[in-house]
């Protein structure tokens, strides 16, 4: 795996030029003003329905879903980082220049947004108990789905599932072709479940290129209960599938639970019946004309009384994806630093798991239970009892995470810290400069 991370450096609006398809969403979209409603009860599972985030690890014994896909997308005169905004050219581009306005059949959604699905296959290190007492370390096989949602003068972009590469020491990406190539984690979201993988256009084979394409964003907020829905992804780990179905529910607001048991707040969600299951996270969740409406996330498995439950899915709208991804999308890739240059950042924490922060009102993160006297942190004005959020643009939800994402940094950067900090009851958003400290001289306190 290339030592590569992605440097703060978010730009909202930099594509230059012809109108694309995302300027005539926004168009679409200010020609009708629509008052949303108030959640209700009954859109609230969290209480309900024991959910499970739709991917495993294949050394556990739980299958990740792993979709093999791709098509061309090459043409642009110049780089883009909006998601979906890239159009195909050459051999592909009279199955993507149909009316917009047309649905197909289903074999003919899929068959055209194939091109943009891909598998994500990932290794990291986890650690469990031995037969014999203690623990051990071991090298664990994950993998899952991912869209091509945009690309920029380097780099092919992919959008997943943040539980799919959280952990992950090396990842590689798999085209409609079989072609795996090497990626890289470029930014993550973990509020939402969301993350973006780089892939470097260097390293894919030019009859790659030819066969694969970015998908073609459509408006989720134009869903109606009994609208057709495709899903793709590859479910338990079979290979590609294609299942359809229609959309059961919109805004489901749920507590998700993946197979190492961490929890995660999902909301808004799109529900189908449309078979959604282990292996096709990250995956794509198409309309009829073929554009992506959401982003395939969990599968109910069971009631709180242990009820099987079928056919009941859940995907990421992707009109509340949208701005996210465009964040991650457009982050700068950093390389990770050599040993001598590592950095620290002065702090003791614990992590805020999404129960506690639902029971006790507190937001996900690190919590600061001890800062090193006239350390980095000190300096920067963080305080104990401080929840830590973001470093440099990047959501932080674990120490585990932190000290990951610090590997991208050296001693002497200065960078914005986000920290949570309790202002009578309430917390309330602080963004701190900090110069990072040497973790040599750390090692010397």
């Amino acid at each position: 795996m290339s030592e590569q991370f992605n440097d703060n450096n978010i730009e909202r609006d930099f594509t230059q030029g012809q109108q694309g398809p995302q300027e005539q969403k926004k168009e679409k979209k200010a020609k009708k003003v629509r008052e949303k409603k108030p959640m209700t009860v009954g859109k609230k599972w969290a209480a309900l329905v024991a959910m499970a985030l739709v991917f495993g690890l294949i050394a556990g014994g739980t299958m990740f879903g792993v979709n093999e896909a791709g098509n061309r997308l090459a043409g642009n005169s110049g780089s883009s980082d909006k998601v979906g905004q890239t159009q195909t050219t050459g051999s592909n581009s009279d199955s993507s220049s149909s009316d917009e306005s047309s649905e197909g059949t289903v074999a003919e959604v899929a068959k055209n947004a194939m091109p943009s699905v891909v598998t994500i296959s990932t290794m990291s290190v986890e650690e469990m108990r031995s037969f014999f007492g203690g623990t051990q370390q071991y090298e664990v096989q994950g993998a899952g789905t991912g869209v091509i949602v945009g690309e920029n003068d380097t780099e092919l972009l992919i959008a997943t599932n943040n539980h799919v590469v959280e952990g992950a020491t090396s990842l590689s990406v798999g085209f409609i072709d079989e072609e795996s190539v090497e990626g890289e984690v470029k930014g993550t979201d973990v509020n939402n479940d969301l993350a973006v993988v780089a892939v470097k256009l260097s390293d894919i084979p030019e009859d790659t290129m030819n066969q694969i394409k970015i998908a073609t964003v459509g408006d989720s907020d134009d869903l109606q209960l009994g609208d057709q829905v495709v899903a793709i992804g590859n479910a338990l780990g079979y290979g590609q599938s294609v299942t359809s179905g229609y959309v059961s529910a919109l805004d489901r607001d749920l507590t998700l639970t993946d197979q190492s048991g961490t929890t995660i707040n999902s909301t808004g969600l799109i529900q189908t019946d449309a078979a959604i299951n282990e292996g096709n996270s990250g995956g794509a969740l198409l309309n009829m004309k073929g554009e992506l409406i959401g982003i395939n996330e969990a599968k109910s498995s069971s009631t709180s009384t242990g009820a099987t439950v079928d056919n009941i899915g859940f995907a990421i709208p992707i009109d509340k994806a949208e701005d996210s991804l465009q964040q991650l999308m457009n982050l700068k890739t950093r390389e990770k630093v050599d040993a001598s240059q590592a950095s620290y950042l002065g702090i003791r924490g614990e992590d805020v798991s999404a129960e506690a922060s639902e029971l006790y009102g507190i937001p996900t993160g690190v919590v600061i239970t001890e800062v090193v006297e006239n350390g980095p942190a000190d300096q920067a004005g963080v305080k104990k009892g401080d929840i830590l959020t973001e470093l440099d643009g990047r959501s932080i939800s674990s120490m585990a995470q932190l000290q990951d994402v610090l590997q991208y940094y050296a001693a002497g950067e200065t960078v914005d810290l986000v920290v949570q900090r309790s202002d009578n009851g309430e917390y309330q958003a602080q963004t701190l400069s900090i110069t990072l400290g040497s973790a040599d001289d750390a090692q010397n306190q």
